[in-house]
């Protein structure tokens, strides 16, 4: 696996064909007229206070939509969501309440975890009464099954009514499996949430720690408290009675209360051999639940390609425009708004300016453009998740998707991170383009937290889209070496899903512009060139790749 990785990599470096035109002379002059005061003022009003942290199915959130749309109206993009408007509404389904306890019983011993301190949680299931009844609590290892790797930590046992307790992140010890330190789509909450949940179990439980999250544990507290969404249930769909964390001290007393040992459990879960543990005990809580539906919206803008056949095709750029609203419970004159201008006022900033980029080129592209600032990204990519099935053309006709979540505030940069690095064809064009810049392409430097599956993108992916996102480098000019991983870690520690994420003076963007231009000039010649982008081969998102584009040719074939 390590040797295929280095092999992919290699690959997708490789310089483009001789004759491959990079970039026009029209694209790098409607390049440059991408700006760091024009960034600076979408972000200065999106993350103002007046907009209340854009919380989905607010005031802000609907202020958020209607400033977007009216600046794609202003750029002469045609409206692309529903009944010739801009916005292609979706319905979110709110939920506030938690249970304040949970009790933890085994034979005669008891304990109990404090909401907050000790766990967070939430209801799975969209009712007004929530309750765990004694539910054996069960150690089900990191909750995967994925054949491809042999592994299954279920092993067909009947997990009906019970709660089961999971770590996260995936094994790394093996290179072998599941990428090795990278983590895959195995590791992420949501994907734990849906296995539980075909297990017909009750409740879920993951073993929160910073180094396997990737984020302390305010960020599960911010990020997990207050009111959250889902898309309104369907069908028979199996569903979870309570989902949420516990802290890894925590997780320790439950195991201890039935007689157990939370490494030596931690140990045997590295094995593909591992059982499913039970830990001796049962858990319950109950708790009321405000179930309310709430209404957000997708906003869509089109440029139309010029060509009569590939402008049925389409490049997709894609930025989430919510955040996370108003702290609950915040103290007499604390910061109570969640700002959200990294994450993602910044992202909607240079969703806007690509578009404007475009509309500066004497002719549009042979393809189409669709710029979709979507909803409830925070709350599980919902507002993607609604856009991916709700597509105004068919996945095969979807050249590409390109995703900002966040910009680089803290000046210009020698390199850029390409997330998902020797996935797809883009990674060689995106190589030169960064080479044009005087800059090189590094793979995902921080590949242990999972970014690949934490934003958009994934959910075009999942269709076969081939998707690229990017960040910003971390070799930053004028600066130490090593200094750019300490802003990172230090801007997650104390500004990621807080109210302190705001636009202060101290915002350098000139490494945005560099990377926003990146962005145009990316999409652009996706738009013009003929051949479709695609998944290297054995990609996991070839497969879907494939299959849409056979649809594609069948549904043209009637």
């Amino acid at each position: 696996m390590k040797r295929m990785l280095v092999l992919l990599t290699a690959l997708c470096l490789l310089p483009l064909a001789a004759n491959a035109q990079l970039t026009t002379p029209s694209e790098k002059s409607a390049s440059r007229t991408i700006r760091a005061e024009d960034l600076q003022a979408h972000v200065s009003f999106l993350a103002s206070d007046l907009l209340e942290g854009r919380g989905p199915g607010t005031r802000g959130d609907a202020l958020a939509q209607q400033y977007i749309a009216t600046q794609f109206q202003l750029l002469g993009l045609k409206p692309a969501g529903t009944n010739g408007s801009y916005l292609q509404p979706l319905e979110l389904v709110g939920m506030t309440g938690h249970p304040k306890t949970l009790s933890i019983t085994s034979g005669a011993s008891r304990t109990e975890l404090q909401y907050h301190e000790d766990f967070i949680a939430t209801s799975g299931a969209q009712t007004a009464e929530v309750a765990l009844r004694e539910s054996e609590l069960v150690f089900v290892g990191y909750g995967i099954q994925a054949p491809e790797f042999g592994w299954d930590d279920f092993k067909g046992k009947d997990l009906r009514g019970k709660t089961l307790v999971i770590l996260n992140n995936d094994p790394e010890d093996d290179p072998e499996l599941f990428g090795g330190k990278a983590r895959l789509r195995y590791g992420r909450w949501d994907y734990k949430y849906e296995q539980a949940a075909k297990t017909g179990a009750a409740g879920a439980l993951i073993i929160h720690t910073t180094p396997s999250a990737g984020y302390s544990w305010q960020v599960v507290q911010t990020s997990w408290s207050g009111e959250q969404f889902e898309l309104p249930a369907l069908g028979e769909k199996p569903r979870l009675q309570v989902k949420g964390w516990m802290t890894e001290a925590a997780a320790r007393r439950v195991v201890e209360l039935g007689g157990k040992d939370l490494d030596v459990l931690r140990a045997a879960a590295q094995k593909r051999d591992f059982q499913p543990v039970p830990l001796g005990g049962t858990v319950s809580t109950r708790f009321a639940n405000q179930v309310r539906r709430r209404p957000t919206a997708n906003v869509l803008g089109l440029l139309q390609g010029s060509d009569p056949k590939l402008s049925r095709e389409v490049v997709l750029y894609t930025a989430h425009h919510d955040h996370l609203g108003i702290k609950e419970d915040a103290k007499p004159g604390e910061d109570a708004i969640y700002n959200g201008a990294v994450d993602n006022a910044s992202g909607v900033a240079a969703l806007l300016e690509v578009a404007r980029a475009f509309s500066q080129l004497p002719k549009a592209p042979p393809r189409s453009i669709l710029f979709a600032a979507v909803a409830a990204e925070e709350q599980g990519l919902l507002g993607s998740q609604y856009l991916a099935e709700h597509l105004p053309v068919p996945p095969g006709r979807v050249a590409a998707n390109i995703n900002i979540d966040g910009l680089n505030i803290h000046g210009r940069t020698r390199d850029v991170t390409v997330i998902g690095l020797g996935k797809s064809s883009l990674d060689p064009l995106l190589t030169a383009l960064v080479r044009a810049q005087g800059r090189v392409v590094k793979a995902d430097q921080l590949p242990d937290r999972g970014f690949f599956y934490r934003s958009d993108q994934f959910n075009f992916a999942r269709l076969g889209i081939p998707a690229a996102y990017f960040s910003s480098g971390m070799d930053f000019i004028g600066r130490p070496p090593g200094w750019g991983k300490e802003r990172r870690e230090k801007w997650e520690a104390q500004h990621y899903h807080q109210p302190s994420d705001e636009l202060t003076p101290d915002w350098d963007f000139s490494g945005a512009v560099e990377d926003v231009r990146l962005f145009f000039l990316l999409g652009a010649n996706v738009a013009r060139t003929r051949e479709l982008p695609r998944w290297n081969k054995g990609d996991e998102f070839e497969a879907p790749r494939l299959q849409a584009l056979e649809d594609l040719k069948s549904q043209e074939a009637r």
